[in-house]
């Protein structure tokens, strides 16, 4: 379709979903959580602006 979008991700994502998903369990719980590491917040910086991108915004 011409309005599909298609993403080819790399472990990046795989590392979001996690994430994610953790971050779900303990909202679920009602567990605290934990600030990103530098690390992290970088990475997910870096994969949000490449999806940006990938989704024509700027």
């Amino acid at each position: 379709m011409r309005d599909d979008i298609v993403l080819r991700l790399d472990r990046t994502a795989e590392k979001l979903y996690v994430a994610l998903y953790e971050t779900g369990e303990h909202i679920a719980v009602g567990a605290a959580i934990t600030p990103p590491t530098a690390e992290e917040a970088e990475r997910l910086g870096t994969l949000l602006r490449d999806l940006g991108h990938a989704l024509g915004r700027r």
